[in-house]
């Protein structure tokens, strides 16, 4: 094994919360202020996804505050980042959102998309009279 794929087998974090394009999710990034820390969240729609799921993986969340779009590069393994949480699943067509800068209306809007568990389904019971 090289030096290379030591260091980002080192950096690589394994309790990320599996989230894809189109997803709405809320980060939670760790921020020093003088000699104290804070959680600030960042929720918004995540436009795209690069460089794999290796140590310089990153993600982009878009988010529209008082009508101003506000984007954030997150890298993937940061140890700044607490945790990642998805607030709702969209179903879309593209793997970079980029599109969504510029667009309004209907062509801004995703549907929802649910996401369907084993698990969760209820099972049927019979009752004998």
């Amino acid at each position: 094994m090289d030096k290379l794929s030591k260091f980002s087998s080192r950096q690589a974090k394994n309790s990320l919360a599996e989230f894809v394009v189109g997803d709405i999710v809320r980060v939670h990034q760790k921020i020093k202020e003088g000699d104290k820390e804070r959680t600030q969240i960042f929720e918004g729609l995540v436009i795209s996804k690069k460089h794999g799921k290796g140590a310089s993986a990153t993600f982009k969340v878009r988010k529209v505050t008082s009508g101003v779009g506000v984007e954030r590069t997150y890298p993937l393994h940061s140890p700044f980042i607490s945790k990642v949480e998805v607030s709702k699943s969209s179903k879309v067509r593209r793997a970079k959102l980029y599109f969504v800068r510029t667009a309004k209306g209907k062509r801004s809007r995703f549907k929802e998309y649910k996401k369907t568990a084993q698990a969760a389904q209820p099972e049927s019971v019979e009752v004998s009279a």
